[in-house]
Parts: C-alpha cells; structure tokens; sequence
C-alpha cells in the first residue's frame, strides 16, 4: 500500500480523443504536495507519512505548526493529510510527488466534501416518491408520508430517513479512472465528476478494488524522478 495525494479541484472540462469523440473531466491541481512526516511502527504504532499541499503564509501558521514544519526543514504548508502505507512506501521528508504517481487508464479512488445542500425535504434527500398527486391528497405532495407506527412501539425510531441537513459530508467515489496525466503543470484529470465544490480539496489513492496495474512507481513518482528521466 503506498501513499495517494492531495489536490485540489479546479472544475470539470473534457478532453477530445483521435475520433472525435469527447470525455468529461475533473481537473486536479497538485501545488508543491511534499512529504511532511513520518509515522513509523516503533515510535507510533503504525506507519504513514504526511503530506502536505501548497505553500500557506507565516502569520496563517500556528507557533506549535511552525515549529513542526521548521523542525522537518520544509515550507509551510496549507493542508496536511496523513496516508497509512506499508513498511516499505515511507517516504523522507522533503520529498516532492509528481502527479506521474498516477498512470491514464489507472482506477482510482477519490475523497471529497461534498457540496452542502442545507436544510432538504425527503424527496431530494432520500430520493422518496412523494404522495399522490389526486385521490384526495392535499398540499402534502412533497411529504415525506408516515413516519411511525401506532401505540406500539409508539415511537420513531433512530435513523429513520426523513427531512433534514443534506451535503457537506465526506464522500468517495471509488473506481475513478484517471483520463491524462499533466506532470509539467501538476495537473491530474479525472473522467467523469468527483465530489465538492470548485476550490475544494481532495485525497486521491490507488483503488482498494482494483488491482494495481504494472508500472506504476513504488512505493511513489517523486519530482526529482521524473526530471531525471526527462533529461
């Protein structure tokens, strides 16, 4: 198990193919995602490294972060994420990952904050069917119907689907497929839609049920690598 990435969503597009045809896209930006920190199994119980994404300024940094960021040698940076990845897949701190860490064609899943909807009724909630629109029903179309039952149990019970706060909730789209690969620029475009809003920020791993196609870098596609190969 190796370690995914931070990015941040830039909006959807789409890419046109050799016959004419068109897939939607996602566009993922990748800003300076660097290794922060490790976890190893002897001092914490398990591992894992932080990653961290873009470049955030001194005075938006707090004096306990700005001793861990000072204390690793590495910028400030706006978003910290934690991946678990096997013994082997620790990566040092300081390290760059390249958006090559994900090859096109591979599946991919995909974290988000979806976007919030506030306060919705059963139907656009629960996706509910709604009363009948004749036979006697009255201003309560959209109603959500029943909700209990008679004098026993003589209550509604916990979890029953009906209107109240919908989106804002942390949300994968698994088996994503990944469209083209911009290592250049940091760009990653992913087919199809993904889930937040334009500017939000997303954790993009290896599909948990796919297998792992072959070539992929292990345990990751760091900047430095990919200059070298490129010279």
């Amino acid at each position: 198990m190796r370690t995914g990435l931070i990015a941040r969503k830039l909006g959807m597009t789409r890419l046109f193919k050799e016959d004419g045809t068109h897939v939607p896209v996602t566009v993922l930006h990748l800003d300076q995602v660097q290794v922060v920190d490790t976890r190893t199994k002897e001092r914490d119980g398990y591992t894992a490294v932080q990653l961290g994404f873009g470049q955030a300024k001194p005075k938006h940094v707090s004096k306990a972060n700005k001793g861990h960021f000072a204390r690793v040698k590495v910028e400030p940076k706006k978003k910290l994420v934690e991946f678990r990845v096997a013994e082997d897949a620790i990566l040092e701190p300081g390290a760059t990952l390249s958006a090559e860490h994900f090859l096109v064609g591979q599946k991919v899943d995909v974290t988000g904050t979806s976007k919030g909807k506030g306060f919705a009724g059963a139907m656009k909630r629960w996706n509910f069917a709604g009363l009948e629109a004749s036979h006697g029903v009255s201003i309560s179309h959209r109603s959500h119907g029943s909700t209990g039952n008679r004098q026993d149990p003589g209550k509604t019970f916990k979890n029953k689907k009906m209107a109240g706060h919908l989106g804002d909730e942390r949300v994968t789209t698994q088996n994503v497929e990944v469209a083209h690969v911009d290592a250049a620029r940091g760009l990653l475009m992913i087919r199809g839609s993904i889930p937040g809003a334009k500017g939000g920020y997303v954790l993009v791993r290896d599909a948990v049920k796919c297998k792992r196609p072959e070539g992929v870098a292990y345990p990751a596609a760091l900047q430095a690598d990919a200059a070298a190969s490129e010279g």
